[in-house]
């Protein structure tokens, strides 16, 4: 009974207005309750299923009239939690393994009946976006950067100082004033020595 009725979903489910559902926005392990009951309420079996966003079909349980479960999926203890015949619970979701579409339904007479539809998404996880530093120019650059600050320190430098004096004037002046230095003593010393001679020899001049 219950394989005859996953495969009537199967084909029906997509010609109903399921995409007209509620969409709930699920964090990752957060448990959430679902609701659904098939309109008016029947005396039949309802059955619960999901259309899973990787999986397609599944089978979750169904219950009888009186909320009695008659049937249940293999892992629906590790899933769901007990409850009723109109309310699911989802222990703890996973965006990957629930993500999908939720409803229940019932079969009057010859009429499938679907009850509402649940659309869980799992929440987006927002990524911190780190912070962009400015980036250093390479090192080739900021020595040109250098280069050009010194050169304009040395105009401004140069502006209000006299300009250095050239190499030759600094050896040539030194030599010279020696030289200059030498023949004063040159001079003094031949004058002197007159002076001398003249003390002693006098007799000397004045036959001249």
């Amino acid at each position: 009974m219950d394989q005859k009725w996953i495969q009537i979903l199967v084909i029906l489910m997509f010609n109903q207005k399921m995409t007209s559902g509620t969409s709930k926005e699920v964090k990752e392990g957060e448990s959430i309750d679902i609701e659904c009951e098939p309109l008016p309420p029947t005396s039949s079996m309802i059955i619960w299923f999901r259309a899973l966003d990787n999986f397609g079909m599944e089978f979750i349980a169904s219950f009888s009239a009186s909320g009695f479960a008659k049937s249940k999926h293999s892992n629906y203890s590790e899933i769901f939690s007990d409850k009723s015949k109109s309310k699911q619970t989802l222990k703890a979701f996973k965006k990957s393994r629930d993500s999908g579409i939720y409803s229940c339904a019932t079969l009057q007479g010859n009429e499938l009946k679907f009850g509402k539809v649940t659309r869980l998404i799992g929440e987006e996880i927002k990524k911190d976006t780190p912070e962009v530093l400015p980036t250093k120019p390479p090192n080739n650059q900021v020595a040109t950067t250098t280069a050009c600050n010194c050169n304009k320190n040395k105009k401004t430098a140069g502006a209000a100082t006299p300009p250095p004096l050239s190499c030759s004037i600094l050896i040539l002046a030194p030599l010279a004033g020696g030289c200059g230095l030498l023949l004063l003593l040159l001079i003094i010393t031949t004058v002197y020595c007159n002076r001398i001679r003249t003390r002693r020899c006098p007799h000397h001049y004045k036959r001249k």
